[in-house]
């Protein structure tokens, strides 16, 4: 052991992040404000009430790392996806109402090999500001130290202080979470969040900024012009084409078998409209007209939206559902699997449980009521003929007898004909 060094004796004894914590990392020289974004996901260790489940939601935030001032933020209740992260940009990329002053458009934006931060809708919403993805190697955190650093803050200066904290210490033998009516609700969430984003770029003096230098002071004190996105294209960002023309109806506009409508729409129907949407979102659709580069005319909301009594009985229909295929399906593993007995002497095993001829013609004669192959009647109307012009194949040679001379191919050429028939 006292030829190891004290990184390789401590991942002996901790692994890879105990290793880790004994090296030493360089920085990258200071740069000017958006030169670099710094992009992540960060699950949060807080139980928050979401129309009456408790769920740990998740933030998507990216961090200028010259002047440390959070950019962009969106929170989603669960996991996120590629939705999270155009949100989290556009909200970094607009400096218009209500976003902004601090934004525009990065030289670089820094992220991990995350599916959701190298998806091509990401690289093609950013590649159209001509802003490329730094997609840096796996499992390598200390690569974007910027942002790990901020999502370490946020725990250790804000989330320990709420209910619902997932890492509070609890007396022994305590093992019961929190009630739902005592946890915030994502709403509430969301705004306590908010505002804690907004304390850290006004209020906070990180470390790494002169001293007595806010993230949004330092922001202002940088000389560096900012380069402002186009509005009129900003329009199109994190939105993904319909693909074809549609006409709107007296109904509104059709889109995946329902309507949207808008109060905009009187007196539009019969214009043909393209779409654009949110991923993964279809409550809204945006509408542009179809003539030109698309001329945006407004919003468009689903019609005869469910009712959030509706939504709430329909997740327990559906949950219920999947408690009872979930029972069926442990049942039906448990009648699959033989088990035999236990032997102390050599003999053929005998099965734990034995069932009478009955009762497996009863059960197969069950599974053949509901297999739909062999109810089905193929015979049941006739195929037509075949039209006149087709091909058909040659009728398979008689089966020669018993004992009797093989017979030789039959062929349309008369000169392989036997002798006897060309000498007639």
């Amino acid at each position: 052991m006292r030829d190891l060094s004290a990184g390789e004796r401590a991942g002996l004894r901790s692994g890879e992040a105990g290793r880790r914590r004994h090296d030493v990392f360089g920085k990258r020289p200071p740069t000017y404000r958006n030169a670099c974004w710094e992009g992540d996901h960060k699950r949060i260790p807080v139980r928050v009430d979401v129309e009456g489940q408790a769920l740990c939601p998740w933030v998507t935030w990216f961090i200028d790392v010259a002047t440390k001032v959070i950019v962009g933020v969106a929170v989603t209740p669960h996991e996120p996806a590629r939705d999270a992260v155009l949100a989290a940009l556009r909200t970094g990329i607009s400096r218009t109402d209500p976003y902004g002053p601090c934004g525009g458009l990065p030289t670089v934006v820094r992220v991990d090999r995350g599916k959701e931060f190298l998806c091509q809708a990401v690289s093609r919403a950013l590649g159209a500001f001509a802003v490329p993805v730094d997609d840096l190697p796996a499992y390598k955190p200390y690569r974007k130290g910027t942002v790990e650093a901020l999502n370490s803050a946020v725990e250790e200066m804000f989330l320990v202080s709420l209910p619902g904290y997932t890492h509070r210490a609890r007396p022994v033998g305590a093992h019961r979470p929190d009630e739902v009516a005592d946890l915030l609700s994502f709403a509430d969430f969301v705004d306590v969040l908010l505002g804690w984003v907004r304390w850290w770029n006004t209020e906070h003096q990180p470390s790494g900024l002169q001293p007595g230098l806010t993230p949004m002071a330092a922001w202002e004190a940088d000389p560096t012009p900012v380069e402002d996105a186009d509005e009129e294209r900003l329009a199109f960002f994190a939105l993904e084409d319909d693909g074809r023309p549609r006409k709107i109806s007296t109904s509104g506009v059709r889109w995946r078998r329902r309507f949207y409508i808008a109060p905009w729409m009187v007196g539009h129907v019969g214009t043909l409209v393209r779409l654009r949407y949110l991923p993964h979102y279809d409550g809204q659709i945006e509408v542009f007209s179809s003539e030109g580069r698309g001329r945006h005319l407004g919003t468009a909301y689903l019609a005869e939206e469910a009712t959030l009594e509706q939504r709430r009985a329909l997740s327990a229909v559906r949950e219920k559902k999947a408690r009872a295929l979930k029972a069926d399906l442990k049942a039906a593993e448990k009648l699959r699997r033989t088990r035999y007995t236990a032997t102390t002497t050599p003999g053929t095993p005998r099965p734990r449980r034995t069932v009478t001829g009955q009762q497996a013609q009863a059960e197969i004669a069950r599974a053949k009521a509901t297999d739909l192959a062999v109810r089905a009647l193929p015979d049941l109307i006739p195929p037509r003929d075949p039209p006149a012009g087709w091909a058909r194949p040659r009728p398979a040679p008689p089966k020669p007898r018993p004992g009797a001379a093989p017979q030789p191919p039959a062929s349309d050429d008369a000169s392989i004909a036997p002798a006897s028939q060309t000498e007639e």
